[in-house]
């Protein structure tokens, strides 16, 4: 009986690893073709240098959160590589913290981005994970061992909204990329807070920034964003959090996050993570 055990035992273990393996592969050429396809949507960042002197139009909070933040004559970023570090809450009733490492391209012309996460669900049993804005659409596609699909969204309207909201709300690890000749609009709301509009074709998006006593972005809010619920979606008060800011090729930007969504019983956090890792290129 133990004889027959361990050879099923032995079995099932080369069935995982063989589709682990495959998974893998799989995985990596889909990334390789969503990348591909953001990075053919590039536009050229123009102008290729900051210029702080250009901003006096702008509402107190924000021309001090660009003056903090950047540096005047410095270039202009055209693309960012980011490895995550953290745990994402899988549960929809009670939560289920897993850890989970990502890597992230943003391409900040045409706006574009995909973040690329392996969540460990259990030992051996990982699930891939795309969320990424691609030429104006949105994509999530998620699948057990990179195989066996859990979700896979694309397209315009809600999903391309709240892709492009996540893009403009993560500016904080690109700041150039918040400047009004980037295509972004602001609004005075006070002496802490002032609203941001992004446009890219149809897909347009606002959100809401709070700056601390540093002049730093400490919240970004979304009024709605939509939240999987079962398999409709709904439209959720949201919001990211930034801390723990360093200098990082002469930019302040924050190294530790956390996102939640706003529900009516109390925050609801799903996403903590740190960045152990970034890469910038400028504008040519």
């Amino acid at each position: 009986m133990l004889g027959k055990f361990l050879i099923a035992a032995g079995m099932l273990a080369t069935i995982s690893l063989a589709g682990t393996a495959l998974g893998k592969r799989r995985w990596e050429a889909g990334t390789s073709a969503l990348r591909e396809h953001i990075e053919a949507a590039r536009l050229p960042v123009v102008p290729r240098t900051v210029d702080l002197d250009a901003l006096n139009g702008l509402s107190p909070p924000v021309r001090r959160y660009f003056r903090t933040a950047l540096r005047q004559g410095m270039p202009m970023l055209a693309s960012v590589r980011m490895q995550h570090r953290g745990t994402f809450n899988m549960g929809s009733q009670e939560a289920s913290w897993k850890p989970f490492e990502s890597d992230q391209l943003v391409v900040t012309r045409r706006p574009g981005f995909d973040w690329n996460a392996r969540i460990a669900m259990m030992p051996g049993l990982p699930v891939h994970v795309h969320d990424a804005y691609a030429a104006g659409e949105g994509v999530l596609h998620a699948a057990l061992l990179g195989l066996v699909p859990l979700a896979d969204m694309r397209g315009g309207a809600d999903i391309a909204q709240g892709e492009l909201m996540r893009f403009l709300a993560e500016a904080a690890w690109y700041p150039t990329a918040l400047l009004p000749g980037q295509g972004v609009r602001w609004e005075a709301v006070d002496a802490d807070q002032a609203r941001a509009t992004l446009a890219d074709g149809a897909v347009s998006v606002t959100l809401q920034f709070r700056f601390n006593a540093a002049g730093l972005i400490d919240t970004v809010q979304a009024e709605a964003r939509g939240r999987m619920v079962g398999k409709r979606i709904v439209p959720t008060p949201w919001q990211g959090r930034f801390w723990n800011y360093q200098m990082r090729s002469g930019m302040l930007v924050p190294l530790e996050g956390e996102v939640s969504w706003l529900a009516a019983e109390g925050a609801q956090p799903y996403w903590r993570g740190s960045i152990t890792a970034i890469e910038y290129q400028a504008a040519k």
